[in-house]
């Protein structure tokens, strides 16, 4: 008997049902998107995402064994893709333990946008995994993670991993490239584009890349990745906003315009959008002198456009995460680097 078996036995025999919690982040849309080449010269789509700390997705799983696998309730009923999580992630730790699958009852809560593009879906879908293999007394690697997750959503973001800037094939569920040990410091003016309405991601015309197109996306990595290895935020400004423009030939947010000007007036590195939702964000380099009177007139600035501000944050947050529950205690997400670099305080909105 494994001692995951052990654990659940004699919680079962105490008359008390297995329970395991799990957290997941969101993140703030899309600093790179497209199409790219993988070690094997293959197109894959892809995405860089960039982190933010603060809103989240928690997850309790209450596991009945002895219960049908049908019998597994969602609170609440809507959060199907988590529910189809929810059965693969008990079908999963079922087998590593040696258990017969069962039914049980999945309990979300959350504050992350719905339809903004900020990974709410995957974010759930997370959360419910973790709780899931908490409950058996597992902690899944974050590719197995990964894993589930597309099955149960098509694709998802790489929230499972820790805050490394990785290009990830969302619908492949698997990391293309490690850009990096951590993004360079940012400061990030958030905000919502078309008065904030969630994007219908499956009405959005289809853009069939070509050579030429794959061959822009490439030149962005090959960017972003030296952004990264010298710290450069004008240099990732540059790449976040050239993704951006491009998406606007999908999204046609009607402000992006008015959003890229403001970002140049107010001397900013540039700006990033989700690429499956409304949020946007306008990036400061922190370190660069008058950064609270930038901010300041970046927001005066969008309210004169009438773009709705969200949250000022940064990227390099030192708050450690309880990311999930018993089975997992004691396992913190990496530190982000060491930087020289002095944090601004900044409100979030």
């Amino acid at each position: 008997m494994t001692p995951a078996a052990r654990t659940t036995t004699a919680v079962c025999g105490a008359d008390a049902l297995p329970t395991g919690t799990g957290y997941a982040p969101c993140h703030h849309g899309e600093i790179l998107q497209g199409v790219f080449l993988d070690g094997d010269g293959r197109r894959c789509a892809g995405l860089v995402t960039l982190p933010m700390a603060g809103p989240g997705s928690s997850a309790e799983f209450v596991r009945r064994p002895g219960t049908a696998p049908q019998a597994l309730t969602v609170t609440t009923a809507d959060r199907t893709k988590a529910a189809r999580a929810a059965a693969l992630a008990v079908a999963e730790c079922a087998q590593r333990t040696g258990q017969p699958l069962c039914g049980g009852e999945l309990r979300l809560t959350g504050d992350i946008p719905v339809g903004l593009g900020m990974g709410s879906s995957t974010s759930d879908v997370i959360a419910t995994v973790r709780a899931v293999a908490d409950s058996y007394g597992l902690r899944l690697a974050p590719g197995t993670v990964a894993r589930i997750a597309v099955r149960a959503e098509s694709a998802c973001d790489p929230l499972m991993l820790d805050d490394r800037p990785v290009l990830f094939a969302q619908r492949e569920g698997r990391v293309l490239e490690v850009l990096g040990p951590a993004l360079p410091p940012l400061a990030v003016v958030g905000c919502t584009l078309g008065g904030g309405a969630p994007v219908d991601t499956l009405s959005l015309p289809v853009h069939e890349p070509g050579d030429s197109d794959v061959r822009a996306w490439e030149r962005m990595r090959t960017r972003l990745r030296r952004a990264v290895a010298t710290g450069d935020v004008q240099l990732l400004g540059q790449v976040a906003t050239a993704s951006a423009r491009r998406a606007q030939q999908v999204l046609g947010h009607p402000e992006f315009d008015a959003l890229t000007c403001i970002a140049r007036r107010v001397g900013a590195a540039g700006v990033q959008i989700a690429h499956s939702g409304a949020v946007a964000g306008v990036l400061f380099d922190p370190a660069a002198p008058g950064l609270r009177h930038r901010v300041r007139s970046c927001l005066r600035a969008l309210d004169a456009h009438g773009i709705p501000a969200t949250r000022t944050f940064t990227t390099f947050t030192t708050t450690k995460e309880l990311l999930n529950g018993p089975a997992h205690r004691g396992v913190d997400r990496p530190a982000g680097p060491d930087t020289p670099r002095r944090p601004a305080r900044l409100p979030a909105l």
